[in-house]
């Protein structure tokens, strides 16, 4: 059996009503500068926070324009705020978009480095600054993993910072903060966290201790996702999907994503797709492509989508991949990406670019070559 390590926060709270318990958390901490960083449509959230921290005897400061997915300008104008207030403690509230921005600047605020020096797997040298996230989306597990992705404007590809100093220190989650967001949000964030309880069981590195989260994960989301989009106050499907993700985000550091992620970069790299949206439409086409290389183990993730068993695990796995289509159109996502703004004229530059995200390619289960890509994401114009 191979290694496996596993980073986690010090502390996981889960529940509805959790977040009451993150702000007591930080209060407690006693430092002397908490910064938040949050989107602007959690403003009142954000307001009842401040105004509780102040009470409690913090010195509060708030970055709230985290609108977009970030990229390297956001990241160092926002790391440079949180200089100006000698940030000691960062709380990241929202999407995987603030996550991982607030995951950075924590691990900035205080550091020579660069982030250029720093794209890749263990190249962060440490974080003095505390790191509290509280997701409000179920999608990229961001609040438990060791992953933070950027937007490169110049190269137009995202590119990632793997480190176990990104792993915060205390992650809330609390799926009462998922009730507001709204459909297509729930849609594009759900299945990505699909998508990586699916990359993680099928990945190349694949381990038994990651496999228990995964196919878990696979199967919540199998069975609730669609719920969460149509019946937005759901309790059950709310508190299952935030489990999902959860399960996925655990999955991120011990075993990563592989070609999913890989094609879905230059999609939101250089045409700015969703990266939800960019996983939903690749899903169902890499799965196909990749079953021949373990039916095994894509069958049982076929199982766990509720595909019934085929003559041969093959078969169950092909039927696992029209299933995973048909869940994507179930939440409502349009699988062609000209209806995104693309044409097939973008398909050569976009395999090129893919081929260059190694470190997510390694992890898949079946060698990709550039025509390869370029046949996937052909499937994705029809």
């Amino acid at each position: 059996m191979k290694k496996i390590t596993f980073f986690q926060p010090h502390r996981l709270s889960f529940g509805c009503g959790c977040f009451s318990d993150c702000i007591d958390y930080v209060a407690e901490l006693k430092s002397t500068s908490v910064h938040i960083i949050a989107p602007p449509f959690l403003a009142a959230t954000v307001d009842s926070m401040v105004v509780q921290l102040r009470e409690a005897g913090c010195s509060v400061s708030v970055n709230a324009d985290i609108s977009v997915e970030p990229t390297i300008g956001i990241f160092e104008a926002a790391t440079e705020q949180a200089r100006k207030v000698k940030a000691t403690c960062v709380v990241g509230i929202g999407g995987g978009s603030a996550l991982d921005l607030a995951k950075l600047v924590a691990a900035f605020v205080d550091s020579h480095q660069q982030i250029q020096e720093c794209f890749g797997i263990g190249l962060l040298k440490a974080r003095s600054c505390h790191l509290v996230c509280v997701p409000t989306t179920s999608g990229t597990g961001s609040e438990v993993s060791p992953n933070a992705i950027l937007l490169d404007e110049n190269a137009k590809l995202k590119k990632g910072v793997v480190s176990p100093f990104l792993v915060p220190d205390a992650a809330f989650i609390d799926p009462l903060l998922t009730r507001s967001v709204p459909a297509t949000v729930t849609a594009f964030t759900g299945l990505d966290a699909l998508t990586h309880c699916i990359e993680a069981y099928t990945n190349r590195f694949a381990h038994p201790l990651a496999d228990v989260y995964a196919l878990q994960g696979v199967t919540l989301c199998s069975r609730f996702l669609v719920r969460a989009i149509e019946q937005p106050d759901d309790i059950e499907a709310r508190e299952s999907m935030s489990i999902a993700s959860l399960y996925g985000g655990l999955c991120l550091g011990p075993v990563n994503t592989a070609a999913v992620h890989a094609l879905a970069y230059p999609l939101g790299g250089e045409f700015h797709v969703p990266h939800g949206l960019s996983t939903a439409i690749l899903l169902p086409r890499v799965f196909q492509f990749n079953a021949e290389a373990s039916p095994d183990r894509h069958a049982a993730v076929a199982v766990a989508l509720g595909v019934p068993p085929g003559s041969s695990d093959l078969e169950t796995a092909y039927a696992g991949a029209a299933r995973l289509d048909q869940l994507v159109r179930e939440c409502g996502v349009a699988t062609n990406l000209t209806l995104h703004g693309l044409d097939r004229s973008s398909i050569p530059g976009m395999a090129k670019f893919a081929m260059t995200v190694t470190r997510l390619l390694k992890n898949n289960p079946r060698d990709i070559t550039e025509a390869d890509c370029a046949q996937i994401y052909a499937q994705c114009f029809q």
